[in-house]
């Protein structure tokens, strides 16, 4: 199988007005995001396709990307999500016997415009040093407008700060995935831009996932009688997500066990009067270090965000917001960041990776057997 790699123009336009020139790839036209960067050097189909990436321009930091193609197994969700996508060298050969597509073919398909043959090197120090912006991909015709023309139509563009994109990537309608262990019960996932890998691991810890539009209502949830809710991951500022936040608290005063991870987690924190701030970078990959303080082990952890809660590291607090106490149960061992929570007064924890890791490491695995388990003492006190 060969790409259809072509020598036509294409530029990135930062900004702050850096640009950087080179090769279209993918779909041709003009596409606005934040430029972030993600530093997995596998996994690439699951990037592109994990719905948190909505609204981003994604650079990858491993300079050869698409060796292995694409294939109808490995998708995280029904679309490839990302704004643009910043590669170095796209191989020209597809040399894995999965592979259904090339790379470059599946970007056109889904309208991505991409851009390739740049310095990704210099670009990802350069988000380091000033931060995560906005940025343009200006490819074939289009990589000929006036320099000053597109740099406006970059910082036109809405910053991520204030965005709410859940509507964007959610279900519209509930969506139900028979449990494939022992039954606990049914589990309402409220989706905000769920990866597929997530939904099977809940399935396979004995829920009946049922897959709810991010819309949906505190008297439609409880109409499911769930033993669970779970918040998945998601694009956008969680500042911007009040309607998630008010339905989680709904959800915490009944005392049904809650389990969230990513932007999740984030929900959490505001749901229990904690703040929530943008990194200036973020972090994106599969070799993120954190630390579980209950067990004092260092997992390798994949992550997708650029938001974090604010909260003591290193003590156990109370929440503003009524729920008893809290504990800031992970922390990210690269600058200390606040990696996940647990309320010690009601049955709440949430992580701020991604334990189902597609791709990634597995070593957050248990996390689903935590929640699992959390879920089942609940029940045995119900019972007695």
């Amino acid at each position: 199988m060969i790409s259809h790699l072509t020598k036509d123009p294409a530029v990135l336009v930062l900004e702050d007005g850096t640009r950087h020139a080179g090769r279209a790839y993918g779909a041709r036209g003009t596409t606005l995001g934040e430029v972030v960067f993600a530093t997995g050097m596998t996994g690439y189909q699951e990037t592109l396709t994990d719905p948190s990436y909505a609204g981003q321009i994604v650079l990858q930091t491993a300079p050869h990307i698409g060796n292995t193609g694409m294939n109808d197994e490995d998708p995280e969700s029904r679309r490839i999500w990302v704004s643009g996508y910043i590669v170095r060298d796209p191989s020209r050969v597809v040399s894995n016997w999965r592979a259904d597509e090339s790379l470059d073919d599946a970007l056109v398909n889904d309208g991505i415009v991409g851009i390739s043959g740049i310095d990704t090197r210099s670009v990802t120090r350069h988000i380091r040093s000033a931060g995560s912006m906005r940025g343009g991909i200006f490819s074939g015709p289009e990589a000929a407008l006036d320099a000053d023309e597109q740099l406006r139509i970059v910082r036109e563009a809405p910053a991520m700060s204030g965005r709410n994109l859940s509507a964007e990537v959610s279900v519209t309608a509930v969506e139900v995935y028979p449990a494939t262990a022992e039954r606990i019960g049914n589990l309402a996932v409220l989706d905000l831009g769920v990866k597929s890998a997530t939904i099977h691991n809940l399935a396979a810890r004995g829920f009946d996932v049922h897959v709810l539009p991010e819309h949906v209502t505190i008297d439609e949830l409880r109409a499911l009688d769930p033993v669970a809710v779970f918040y998945s991951n998601g694009p956008g500022d969680p500042a911007a997500s009040d309607q998630h936040v008010e339905l989680l608290r709904a959800v915490l005063d009944d005392r049904t066990p809650f389990f969230g991870i990513c932007f999740g987690n984030q929900l959490l924190g505001r749901a229990l009067g904690l703040g929530t701030y943008k990194l200036p970078f973020g972090h994106r990959g599969i070799n993120q270090p954190v630390l579980d303080k209950s067990t004092g082990r260092v997992e390798i952890t994949s992550q997708n965000h650029g938001f974090a809660v604010e909260a003591p590291v290193d003590s156990v607090f109370d929440s503003p917001q009524g729920y008893g106490r809290v504990e800031v149960s992970h922390i990210g061992l690269n600058d200390q960041v606040v990696e996940g929570l647990r309320a010690l007064d009601i049955p709440a924890f949430s992580v701020q990776y991604h334990p189902e890791a597609a791709a990634g490491p597995h070593d957050s695995n248990y996390l689903f057997d935590r929640f699992r388990d959390m879920v089942l003492a609940e029940q045995s006190k119900d019972n007695n």
